[in-house]
């Protein structure tokens, strides 16, 4: 029997933080046996604290745990982030210099240049990344590892098997953004029922410059980001979860929309517990992808592209979808983890 990481979640009240729990439950790898959360939390049992948002109830096995403070000790060996970004930075560094993986879901440090930013299955050569971030920092067994901004999630697979084989020169990017992506209790219904609203503060310049260091090489011990550009605009719309991405594409090189089709449908998954079959899912149906049908495609660690045609103006476009809190939060830091544990970085 595999050794079983006890595993620590930051944030645990929120919707994310609900997340985790809910997609760690019955984990083969992981069992949880710390929850931290803000102070009007910390010392009530996690049944007390939260208010609990997704379906199929609170799992039996965190009801009795106290909530911790988010700050170090905690007993555990791995913690999972979902910090707000306004407290993330400083807790997130505190708990890696007192020795723990960190695989964090917040914003703070996916830009920095020593911190990788993940998607597991494009880029985990970048976990090289982490020696260096150790000896800069100062950091023992602990180290800070980022997942991507969820709309980012939703189209920078489709980019990835688009720029390994053809080179991808600039983007254009719209992306349709679930209410769930603003945490709960999110938008006011005012604001968002019979309603799109074209701004989510400080979105776009993380829609543009994310991808870049995804697809970029690690290289003597730094990310050389990728050579293209990003132009992005992001809306909020009236779906609960699933984060559609509309994208234009200039390619380096020629490619048939054969061949693009080729490149994403056999993109290789991993062989992870949380890898879905399929990672990149073309789907032929003139009507999708559609977030009431597709961002539960694959456990909801899925993208699924339609929509793929030449362009008039650029050269190719389409349709990508995500599931926001699945793929785009809990679920890739998760598959992060275990990507680490099998390469035996944890």
């Amino acid at each position: 029997m595999s050794k079983k990481y006890r595993v620590g979640i930051l944030g645990a009240t929120g919707t994310v933080g609900q997340r985790f729990i809910q997609l760690l439950e019955n984990h083969p790898q992981f069992e949880i046996t710390a929850l931290a959360a803000s102070d009007r939390s910390a010392g009530k049992s996690f049944v007390e604290a939260c208010a609990w948002k997704l379906s199929g109830g609170m799992p039996d096995s965190v009801k009795g745990i106290t909530v911790q403070p988010i700050e170090p000790p905690l007993d555990c060996d791995i913690v999972f982030s979902s910090l707000p970004s306004s407290v993330a930075r400083e807790t997130e560094e505190a708990f890696a210099r007192a020795g723990y993986p960190v695989i964090s879901n917040s914003s703070s440090y996916r830009m920095d240049e020593d911190v990788p930013l993940l998607i597991a299955e494009i880029n985990h050569k970048h976990t090289d990344l982490i020696e260096v971030q150790k000896q800069k920092r100062g950091f023992t067994t602990g180290f800070i590892v980022t997942n991507p901004n969820c709309a980012v999630i939703s189209f920078a697979p489709p980019l990835a098997a688009m720029h390994r084989k053809f080179g991808v020169e600039s983007v254009v990017v719209t992306t349709l953004q679930a209410i769930s992506g603003a945490g709960y209790p999110g938008v006011p219904s005012l604001d968002i029922t019979d309603n799109v609203v074209p701004y989510i503060a400080g979105e776009e310049p993380k829609v543009e410059t994310e991808a870049q260091k995804i697809l970029g090489q690690f290289v003597d011990g730094v990310i050389e980001k990728a050579d293209f550009t990003v132009s992005a605009q992001c809306f909020r719309v009236h779906v609960i979860d699933g984060h559609t991405a509309s994208v234009r594409v200039n390619l380096r090189n020629t490619a048939t929309l054969e061949e693009i089709v080729e490149a994403m449908n056999n993109f290789p998954s991993l062989n992870l517990y949380s890898s879905p079959k399929k990672f990149i899912d073309v789907c032929d149906e003139p009507s999708r992808p559609q977030p009431r049908l597709d961002r539960d495609s694959g456990n909801g660690m899925t993208i699924t592209v339609g929509r793929l045609f030449p362009d008039n103006i650029f050269d190719y476009r389409f349709v990508s979808l995500s599931h926001n809190t699945v793929r785009g939060a809990a679920g890739s830091a998760v598959l992060n983890a275990e990507l680490l544990i099998d390469k035996k970085i944890i």
